[in-house]
């Protein structure tokens, strides 16, 4: 079986051939990355898997590598993440995740081929949620709040229409936060977690910058998020969309300070009001019961050990 990883350079791209590679020996690997991708995610990586140079919003590199690699299993998690990144540049946003999305969907229907894709979204794509809504479930309207929350809906509905006209046996899962070793800096636990570590090491003053810490976020540990994508495609039913989620909600600020009770140094916490969204999504709480009964799956890793292993990471990258 020969599964390709969009994105395969990025978090959970590289913790997804991580797992395949322990659990799934049969599966030959293929990842796709643009020429100047970082590549550190995968270092370790190195011989075990196959990487293909493709930027996605280029029709003709991706119909190339989707013809020579002929997978079976398409998990599509490259895209622009970070949603205020998606305020300073929303043209670039939508052209990355929408038309990335639309050229390997043609490249599939073209070459005739009849892989399972798995299409990562977002619980971004419910953003204004009502409190009578909570926990959300994948029949919640969708009220995207950001550039990048609008891009995943045009993927999320994509991925349903090339379903229903072509026969793509598409599955869509709204993945709400999902954390660990290797999230970039600029995502808060590991925002969080790099500024203690640079404190603990006298790299910065001993003053933590936050934005919101009143939001309420659903998290789950990116090793238990990348197990679900392979359940996706392997017991999920081609045609729906699933929820991935722990089923918890945090504030942002009990987050802050379970990072805070890990370290000794004795850290003052400041609001940056470069750091406030000009609109936020006060709570992500999601209900995954559905993907559960369908694939058994459910989350295994404790949130402390989530926010511990995170903070080690960023001890030994800064070290």
């Amino acid at each position: 079986m020969r599964a390709l990883i969009t994105g395969i350079t990025g978090f959970a791209g590289s913790h997804l051939a991580d797992y395949l590679l322990a659990e799934q020996p049969d599966v030959e690997i293929f990842g796709t990355r643009r020429w100047r991708s970082r590549t550190e995610n995968i270092e370790h990586l190195d011989g075990k898997v196959e990487l293909q140079e493709c930027d996605l919003r280029d029709a003709a590199a991706v119909q190339s590598v989707v013809a020579e690699v002929r997978p079976d299993l398409i998990f599509h998690l490259a895209a622009q993440s970070y949603v205020p990144a998606s305020w300073r540049a929303p043209s670039e946003t939508l052209t990355t995740n929408l038309l990335g999305q639309t050229n390997l969907f043609e490249a599939v229907r073209v070459l005739q081929l009849d892989p399972v894709i798995q299409i990562a979204g977002s619980s971004e794509e419910y953003g204004l949620v009502l409190p009578d809504e909570v926990p959300i479930k994948e029949t919640n309207p969708l009220r995207p709040l950001s550039p990048y929350a609008v891009s995943k809906v045009g993927q999320d509905l994509l991925a349903y229409q090339y379903f229903k006209s072509y026969g793509l046996k598409s599955i869509r899962t709204r993945g709400f936060n999902h954390t660990g070793p290797r999230r970039g800096e600029v995502f808060v636990v590991s925002n969080f977690a790099k500024q203690i570590a640079s404190i603990e090491m006298g790299l910065q003053e001993a003053v933590i910058r936050v934005g919101n810490l009143d939001a309420q976020r659903d998290f789950t540990d990116v090793r238990d998020m990348v197990r679900a994508y392979w359940l996706a495609v392997t017991k999920a039913t081609p045609g729906e969309v699933y929820n991935l989620a722990s089923g918890r909600a945090v504030t942002i600020r009990e987050l802050l300070d379970q990072l805070l009770a890990l370290s000794d140094a004795e850290i003052e916490v400041q609001v940056d009001p470069e750091r406030l969204r000009p609109s936020d999504v006060e709570i992500l709480l999601g209900d995954s019961s559905k993907f559960q009964t369908e694939t058994g799956w459910e989350p295994a890793i404790p949130l402390a050990q989530t926010l511990e292993d995170t903070l080690d990471f960023w001890r030994q990258k800064l070290s």
